[in-house]
This record gives C-alpha cells, sequence and structure tokens, in this order.
C-alpha cells in the first residue's frame, strides 16, 4: 500500500503499481496513488452491467472489444517500460479497437471509449482529474453517467479537446460516436436500477 511521508511529494510508477496488495485497488495518475475503495454500490454495479452488456452484445464479433472494470488502463505509447509508466487507471468500462493494445495485463495505449459511473467519492475526479487526463490523452469518447440524476454527459474530442459535454437522460437513446448506427437506451439502462 502506498504512503507519502508528511510534506514530501512522493510519485510512483506502474512498477510499484504492481507490487501493491491483490486485493485492493488502486489507480495512479501522473504519480499519484488514488485508492479506489469504498466498493461500487449495487445501483452502479447495475447499470455498468447494463452497459456493459449491450456495449458487448453489440461488438460481439466486431475488432472492438468492450472491458469490465477492474482492468487496468496504461495511459501511454506502448513502447514505454513500466518505470516510466505513471498513468494507470480502472475505469468502469473501456473500449479498445486495436487489438494490439490488450495484453496480459489490460490495456497499453490509448482507448476509443471510457465510461465512469459517478458515486459520491469519485464525482471530483471522474468530472476534474480524469476528465483533464482523458482529454489530454486522446480518448476519442467519454461516458460520465450520474446514478442518481439518471443523466449521462457524452464528452468527444474535437480539435483535441472535449468541449461542452451533451447531456442524456431517460429516455433518450445515446448514440454512440465510435460505432454509426449503434445506441444505448437510457430507458434500459436506469429502469431496473435499484435506488
Amino acid at each position: 500500500m502506498p504512503s507519502t511521508p508528511k510534506g514530501s511529494p512522493l510519485l510512483y510508477s506502474y512498477t510499484d503499481y504492481l507490487t501493491w496488495p491483490e486485493d485492493e485497488r488502486w489507480e495512479l495518475i501522473n504519480g499519484v496513488p488514488y485508492n479506489m475503495t469504498p466498493a461500487p454500490t449495487p445501483k452502479h454495479q447495475e447499470i455498468l452491467g447494463e452497459i456493459f452488456r449491450l456495449l458487448a452484445n453489440w461488438l460481439k464479433g466486431k475488432k472492438c472489444k468492450a472491458y469490465m472494470a477492474p482492468f487496468d488502463v496504461r495511459l501511454v505509447e506502448s513502447e514505454t517500460i513500466d518505470s516510466m509508466i505513471d498513468k494507470v487507471v480502472q475505469p468502469d468500462i473501456t473500449v479498445v479497437c486495436d487489438p494490439q493494445k490488450i495484453d496480459g495485463r489490460g490495456c497499453l495505449g490509448i482507448p476509443d471509449m471510457i465510461i465512469e459511473i459517478l458515486s459520491p467519492s469519485t464525482f471530483k475526479k471522474d468530472l476534474g482529474i480524469k476528465l483533464a487526463l482523458y482529454e489530454s490523452s486522446g480518448v476519442q469518447e467519454y461516458w460520465v453517467v450520474h446514478p442518481m440524476d439518471e443523466t449521462v454527459l457524452v464528452f468527444q474530442i474535437q480539435n483535441g479537446q472535449y468541449g461542452k459535454p451533451t447531456v442524456y437522460s431517460a429516455p433518450d437513446m445515446i448514440p454512440v460516436g465510435l460505432f454509426e448506427g449503434f445506441v444505448i437506451p437510457l430507458e434500459s439502462v436506469f429502469r431496473d436500477a435499484l435506488l
């Protein structure tokens, strides 16, 4: 488990990350570790499961694949060595269209799409630090799902920036920008989720 001495901004790499206890979930953003506890709520998991099911079913037999957390995404170029990697995240859902970015430890490279489902403990990180990280890394499409409001913010890269998100709520159908003709019905995503 990482600890930072008082007054000393200790930064970590993926080499350190690999030594941390397997029963704990961490993210590493610009060398700074973020503990991912507490565990997600049942509502979070139901929303996650439904979005993942819809995506995975649509992608079956296609080049792009969807992955559900825990799944390490190392946001670097593919030739970067472990000791130089300082950005490792575990998005709720990751879509990768280049099979060469997938290895035995997750994704090494920039995914095409990331979906995060907000919780009270991740709200600021998902809409602040991670939004900036995904934008600067070049993630083409970033969705932020708000379970309590039953809304989804969709950010898409244009000229290297996300700009203002498009906001969707049930009964909207969200078009997935990466895949022409594919939409996700929010009625299905939020309908059965527990409060």
